[in-house]
């Protein structure tokens, strides 16, 4: 037989079948290493219980005009407080100074509600809680390493580099407010 094929795995039919089981193979692979890896994937989304603490709403009439709530939001501190009208003239003073991290005071809180500032209450320098009162602005002091805050939250001294952070929220009506 002249031009016979020797090797009788090898024909000289159809070479789309051969493509075929090679694709289907691929596919099959490629599937099961899906499966055998979306538990591992999964496992990396956030808990129930943390998903639950993602946003908090607050009733604002619990504080006081010069008072500050403590609340805890995804494991921090978040301080609420309601500022007097000395406080705010403070923080409105300090929007012309030489800040580290420069911002005015407005956009450190709502239209219309300057009297309410909400912040994460830590420190941006390690992390520490700084309490409310001390220092030379009147605002925050940070008793491990010395940062302190007006009363707008902005570093005025200290190591820290950044303002309190003023996280996303909004107002769902005039005494509550919804973080995050």
């Amino acid at each position: 037989m002249v031009g016979a094929n020797p090797d009788p795995h090898v024909t000289d039919g159809d070479p789309n079948r051969r493509d075929f089981i090679h694709i289907a193979a691929g596919v099959a692979a490629v599937g099961i290493v899906g499966t055998l890896a979306w538990p591992f994937i999964d496992q990396m989304n956030p808990a129930g219980d943390t998903l639950a603490l993602a946003s908090i709403e607050f009733d604002l009439s619990k504080v006081a005009e010069g008072q500050q709530v403590v609340v805890k939001w995804r494991g921090k501190p978040l301080f609420i407080r309601f500022r007097t009208p000395k406080e705010i003239e403070e923080a409105i003073k300090g929007d012309h100074a030489d800040l580290r991290d420069p911002a005015t005071d407005e956009s450190r809180h709502k239209p219309g509600k300057a009297q309410y500032l909400i912040l994460v209450g830590t420190c941006t320098h390690l992390g520490c809680v700084p309490t409310f009162g001390g220092g030379d602005y009147g605002g925050w002091f940070c008793p491990c390493h010395g940062s302190v805050y007006d009363t707008s939250g902005r570093i005025r001294k200290g190591p820290a580099p950044l303002n309190l952070l003023v996280p996303e929220y909004s107002f769902l009506s005039d005494t509550k407010v919804k973080v995050g």
